[in-house]
């Protein structure tokens, strides 16, 4: 069982110290606990956005390409993490785990495999934790996202239904990351 899927924001992106801060947090939590990271998209699923409004992309072909984006965040947060693993498929999660490393998801060959979530820009990579989460047996969900808000405005309109309602969910910002953050 996983104890928490951990949703990094790609939003965080944007400040060195918001991404600092969900690193060292990722870091302190770890010990004695099975986590599992699931990246955002952030800036690579917006450059998806942009070539998609330049140049008319299907569904199919942007939920892809979208979901590589969050390949490139989850390269960076497993380069930045310590003791952190790329991991692709659920099987190596637990490997992950026995080697004493934090296993750091690149969703696509398992998305692919699977294609359980609609192909629009109604999910995005909250739904993709949220659908992980619940895959995983994972006893909570903690989305780290720049900015807080109600739950209804701050998640895509698939997130509800990719949500396993056993799951605790809970939404945190870089600031609210302290000794409490993820409880035990």
């Amino acid at each position: 069982m996983i104890d928490a899927v951990i949703k990094v924001g790609g939003a965080l992106l944007k400040s060195a110290s918001d991404l600092q801060s969900a690193i060292a947090a990722i870091e302190n939590a770890a010990p004695g606990r099975t986590l599992l990271v699931v990246p955002g998209g952030g800036p690579f699923a917006n450059a998806v956005r942009t070539v998609g409004q330049l140049h008319t992309l299907g569904d199919d072909d942007a939920h892809w390409m979208a979901i590589l984006g969050m390949e490139q965040f989850a390269v960076l947060l497993a380069s930045r993490l310590r003791d952190a693993e790329l991991v692709h498929r659920p099987g190596e999660i637990a490997r992950a785990h026995s080697r004493g490393t934090i296993p750091v998801l690149a969703p696509y060959r398992w998305l692919r495999e699977a294609d359980p979530l609609p192909h629009s820009w109604d999910v995005t990579s909250d739904s993709i934790a949220a659908w992980v989460a619940a895959q995983v047996g994972a006893r909570r969900l903690v989305l780290i996202k720049a900015v807080a808000h109600d739950t209804p405005t701050i998640v895509d309109r698939y997130f509800d239904r990719a949500r396993s309602p056993t799951i605790e969910c809970s939404f945190v910002t870089p600031g609210m990351l302290n000794g409490s953050w993820l409880p035990a």
